[in-house]
């Protein structure tokens, strides 16, 4: 299985941790987190490219990541939410992914916390290589 969940997660963490000192980064999912601003990435699929498949060697994979933005200041919970999702838009631009959706979502578990869904998706080959859909 090729598996770039480490390196993609620590460069968008990296990134956010620089740019946000205080924010709280995770490689899981949270419905609630404990500290705030926070930001979970998810690989959500990994699923083989079958007409880039070999016999039995898996050539390339499509990923699909998913990114949670949550925050709950008071005031300026959305705008600091749009501030992170854009450094976050950033890293994964960079990376050679694209954007396929983000948009706000309801909190329900806590309505206090604005919460703000992106996917992300790539086609990545078995050298790390990003190819780029046309």
């Amino acid at each position: 299985m090729i598996d770039v969940e480490s390196l993609i997660f620590s460069q968008v963490a990296e990134a956010l941790r620089v740019a946000f000192p205080r924010i709280f980064v995770s490689g899981e999912y949270v419905d609630t987190p404990a500290k705030f601003p926070a930001v979970t990435i998810v690989e959500s699929d990994n699923a083989v490219v079958q007409r880039m498949r070999t016999t039995n060697i898996e050539n390339a994979v499509t990923l699909m990541y998913e990114v949670n933005v949550y925050t709950n200041t008071v005031g300026y919970k959305k705008s600091e939410a749009k501030d992170i999702m854009e450094a976050v838009d950033g890293e994964f631009s960079k990376l050679g992914f694209a954007r396929t959706m983000c948009n706000p979502i309801s909190n329900l578990s806590d309505a206090t916390i604005y919460r703000m869904v992106a996917r992300y998706t790539a086609t990545v080959g078995k050298d790390f290589w990003v190819y780029r859909a046309e």
